[in-house]
This record gives structure tokens, C-alpha cells and sequence, in this order.
């Protein structure tokens, strides 16, 4: 985990050489959506928007930019993963509505590391994220067989 996070701050302070608008554009390239760049970047659309379009950005807002790239890089290259937008957008569970996104946003970048990486179990990594994920990805419907034989649907109790 240490050998990724170090490697990550080199490839950041490198693309943080770049200008705002061709961090935004390479992120755009990749497949991210406004919503996406400025939730995981703590930032709001019209920002993003401003940036794409020549706009200033602060020192920090530069330096976010410049990670997520590095971190796009480093785990599309480390694990052969060629959508790495949409790679972001899948949940980590089939039983919860966590993604990678959520964990980049809400600043788990080791977590999403070792996500990637495969040597940690999703479940593990969810829990560590939010303890209740299962129960706020439960369904209040359930399946059921009708009276008909056919499948329905109907609220949980």
C-alpha cells in the first residue's frame, strides 16, 4: 500500500505541471462526467466547466485534478484496466450502491488502491467505508411468486 500511495504523489506532482484545462480535458478523454469530475473533486460542475473552458483553478483545486489523473493512470497501467471512467462507476458489491467514485470522493484513496489491486476482499473495503452499507442498500420491495405462478414484485413486511 506504502509502494502505491508513494508512487501516486510522484505521478501527481508530475501531471500537477500540467495546465488545469488539459487535467480536465484528459479526464473528459477518460470518460468522466461533470458530475463525476466535481464530486470526486470537491468542487461543483460550473467550476469543472469553467476550467474546460480556459478557467483559473486554485493551487488545491490543480493538485486534485493532477491526483485523480495520476490515480487514473496508475491503476489503468497496474491492472490493465482500459475504461478506467467506467471501472469508477461500477459498485464495488453486488449487494450495495458504493463505487470507487464514493471512495475517492469521501477521500479513501488507499482503500480504492487496494480495490483495485484485488488483494482485498469489496466486502472488507465496504465495511471499512460505511459499517450500515448493507443495510442502506437494501431493497424495501421484495420478489415474490403470485397466486398466477408468475413473478411479482411488492413492498418489504
Amino acid at each position: 500500500q506504502r509502494g502505491h500511495m508513494l508512487e501516486w504523489e510522484g505521478r501527481t506532482q508530475e501531471a500537477a505541471h500540467k495546465s488545469v484545462g488539459s487535467l480536465v480535458n484528459e479526464l473528459a478523454e477518460l470518460g468522466f462526467s461533470w458530475s463525476d469530475l466535481a464530486k470526486m473533486i470537491g468542487v461543483t460542475v460550473p467550476a469543472v466547466r469553467k476550467w474546460r473552458a480556459g478557467g483559473n483553478a486554485t493551487g488545491t483545486s490543480r493538485r486534485d485534478l493532477a491526483a485523480l489523473q495520476a490515480a487514473c493512470a496508475l491503476i489503468g497501467e497496474k491492472y490493465q484496466i482500459e475504461e478506467i471512467a467506467s471501472w469508477f462507476e461500477v459498485p464495488l458489491s453486488a449487494w450495495g450502491p458504493i463505487t470507487p467514485i464514493d471512495l475517492y470522493a469521501a477521500g479513501h484513496r488507499a482503500e480504492l488502491f487496494d480495490y483495485a489491486s484485488g488483494h482485498v476482499d469489496a466486502e472488507q473495503i465496504l465495511g471499512e467505508f460505511d459499517p450500515d452499507w448493507r443495510e442502506k442498500g437494501r431493497s424495501t420491495h421484495e420478489v415474490f411468486r403470485s397466486k398466477d405462478g408468475n413473478k411479482a414484485i411488492r413492498p418489504r413486511g
